[in-house]
């Protein structure tokens, strides 16, 4: 049987999640009204049910992140919400608290997320052995160490980030947030410190890179890699966003279903898509119109040297020409091959610092062939008004278009299901029977007198077009058959209705035959923890996730870093990017180059931004870099250590 592959998009909110499904989301991952990672992404349990009625039209699923670590004192109120949102029909919780596992829970399918730092086989196996359906990998591995992971993981799912955002530290692994303001990124809180500029010294405090975004990176993007992820085993593709707006999600979303509806065309006997219905799009789906600091594949092909967006965190746009005349109150840009500028439109470009600059336009006005005047919407103080080094030549950018965000602010997808129609006739009237291209059937009657048709031909035809006019409904017709053993005729309101029945019917059909996802049983006895001791990166946050660890083994368990137990310096950051190496600083990259070979030590470095002090230490044999610091004092003087009860407090 061929594997199934799981398009998994983000939601905001229900709307955006229906346009997901509707642009062929084969899953939706969206926020709960509490304890989800995204605080600002909450959803009431009602609109998430309205978005589970809608995802099982198609057998697609939805998924809601409960994925931040819980103090003692909220897991009551997060167990109440699991059986809420199994009531609602939820099909599986994404969580990171082990906690939860100990807790009375109803019987719905439980995902690993990406803050439970699935790096190893070892630890992929042990979330899959205590009950674990499905897991999000690390965004950091390569092909290899997916294929060790898959080979040692013979049940659960296969997770992975394919588009968006890249937390530049391993997640669950950062700390930073916290320190620096209190905002915890393991509440769903993070402050974004990484995208900051930062001055980068070496041990004899030289400046190597003045105010850069150094530990800012560029977008994932895998589009290439999608067939090498599925046959190292990746079953489900991941989008990131769930702070994105609905044109961004509609437009991501139908860019990896054409690319994954291409490989399983190719690739038919060994994949296949693992929800129902096929899309018609009203545009071409272009990822870079969406917000995006450029695009890597990150780790998947091994460490490149080129991942950074150290000049902006910001959306630069796409190049779209370049500066003409400047005057005082408007400027003219001249445009590359078929671009276009509309009213309301965002114009960059890069100033003489290296900065980004941008200004939206007021007004854009074509004045010959390629050439446009461009009115901009700037500020009546004359203070304000400056184009920072907006000079002729200067290449142009654009980071909003207006004609492509009024395109996605209409209806711009159908997702249909194939279904073939036949109508007979029988004894009392006639029969109508309905199949999709999934097999699910069903047929409805009419009890009609028999009456002769006129024309033969032309009543046929009209009875054919009726009965494949289906409209506004999921379903388009494939095949229409007529059935009859006489020339007869069927008014077309009752013709109508008929069909009405059986599509209510085949609905109906359908709905019955969705399977509810299982929740795999722990293995038994309790496997052992691949490790006997446990510190402050294991986020332990309440009673019931310590109570989880120790009956697995675990010998030695340290609380989380928002318990403030952990007060000196610190690895505020864990990742696999390493600034050495992207300034071209690693003795790994002098190996072999003679005069400078041995010359090169992996000496701490330091960053800083206005008094944040930050040491980088580089932990060469695993590849990985460490940014180490202290939590602000005004962080612990304004934030009270939580109520913990499984860990002796610290003294006050």
């Amino acid at each position: 049987m061929p594997a199934h592959l799981e398009l998994l998009a983000p939601a905001r909110d229900a709307e955006i999640g229906i346009e997901a499904i509707n642009h062929g989301a084969d899953a939706v991952y969206i926020g709960g009204p509490g304890f989800g990672a995204r605080d600002k992404a909450a959803n009431p349990v009602s609109e998430i049910a309205r978005l589970v009625r809608h995802a099982h039209r198609y057998h697609a699923r939805i998924f809601v992140t409960l994925n931040t670590i819980l103090r003692d004192d909220e897991l009551e109120g997060a167990r109440q919400l699991v059986w809420q949102l199994h009531d609602a029909g939820v099909d599986a919780l994404i969580v990171q608290d082990m906690g939860l596992l100990e807790l009375d829970l109803p019987p719905i399918q439980l995902h690993a997320s990406t803050q439970t730092d699935i790096r190893t086989p070892e630890k992929a196996r042990f979330l899959q052995d205590v009950g674990f359906s499905q897991m999000v990998l690390a965004r950091e591995l390569d092909l290899h160490q997916i294929q060790a992971i898959r080979a040692q993981v013979d049940r659960a799912k296969l997770e992975f980030f394919v588009h968006g955002a890249l937390c530049v530290a391993y997640s669950g692994q950062c700390f930073i947030s916290h320190a620096h303001t209190g905002r915890s990124a393991n509440r769903g809180n993070c402050s974004q410190e990484c995208r900051l500029p930062y001055t980068v010294k070496d041990a004899q405090g030289r400046i190597i890179a003045h105010d850069k975004h150094v530990l800012s990176l560029k977008d994932n993007d895998q589009s290439a890699n999608l067939e090498a992820l599925a046959d190292a085993g990746i079953r489900s593709f991941k989008i990131e966003g769930r702070y994105k707006d609905m044109a961004t999600v509609k437009n991501v979303t139908a860019h990896y279903r054409q690319l994954l509806d291409g490989l399983m065309a190719r690739r038919g006997n060994d994949y296949a898509p693992s929800s129902h219905g096929h899309c018609r799009y009203t545009f071409t789906p272009e990822p870079e119109q969406g917000f995006n600091r450029g695009g890597t594949d990150y780790f998947v092909n091994g460490r490149k040297i080129d991942i950074g967006a150290f000049d902006t965190p910001k959306h630069a746009g796409i190049a779209i020409g370049h500066v003409g005349r400047v005057g005082p109150e408007d400027f003219e840009v001249v445009l590359d091959e078929g671009f276009s500028l509309n009213n309301g439109d965002a114009l960059t470009w890069w100033d003489r610092q290296g900065e980004l600059q941008g200004v939206p336009v007021q007004t854009a006005a074509l004045i010959e062939g390629l050439r446009w005047r461009v009115q901009p919407n700037l500020p009546r103080d004359p203070a304000l008004r400056e184009l920072k080094d907006l000079f002729p030549n200067t290449p142009i950018s654009r980071n909003r278009d207006m004609a492509w965000e009024r395109l996605l602010a209409k209806p711009s997808s159908e997702r249909r299901v194939r279904v073939d129609l036949s109508l007979a006739q029988t004894a009392q009237g006639f029969e109508l029977s309905l199949k999709d291209e999934y097999g699910h059937k069903a047929a409805v009657r009419l009890a009609q007198p028999h009456e002769p048709a006129r024309d033969e031909a032309q009543a046929q035809a009209q009875m054919k077009e009726a009965l494949a006019k289906l409209g506004d409904t999921m379903f388009e017709a494939r095949r229409v058959r007529l059935s009859l053993r006489e020339s007869l005729f069927l008014p077309a309101a009752k013709l109508n209705a008929l069909r009405r029945d059986g599509v209510a019917a085949l609905e109906a059909t359908r709905a019955a035959a969705f399977e509810k996802l299982p929740r795999d049983a722990e293995v038994q006895p309790p496997v052992p923890y691949p490790e006997d001791a446990l510190s402050y990166l294991a986020n332990v946050y309440n009673g019931q996730a310590a109570a989880f660890y120790a009956r697995h083994g675990v010998k030695v368990i340290g609380s989380a870093y928002e318990s403030h137990e952990t007060l000196g310096e610190a690895s505020l950051m864990i990742t696999k990017h390493c600034v050495r190496w992207s300034l071209s600083l690693c003795p790994k990259q002098a190996k072999g180059v003679t005069g400078v070979q041995g010359t090169v030590r992996a000496e701490p470095l330091t960053l800083q931004h206005g008094e944040d002090l930050l040491t980088l230490r580089f932990d060469c044999k695993p590849c990985e870099m460490h940014v180490v610091g202290k939590m602000r004092k005004n962080v612990l003087q304004q934030l009270k250590a939580e109520p913990m009860t499984f860990y002796r407090q610290r003294p006050t």
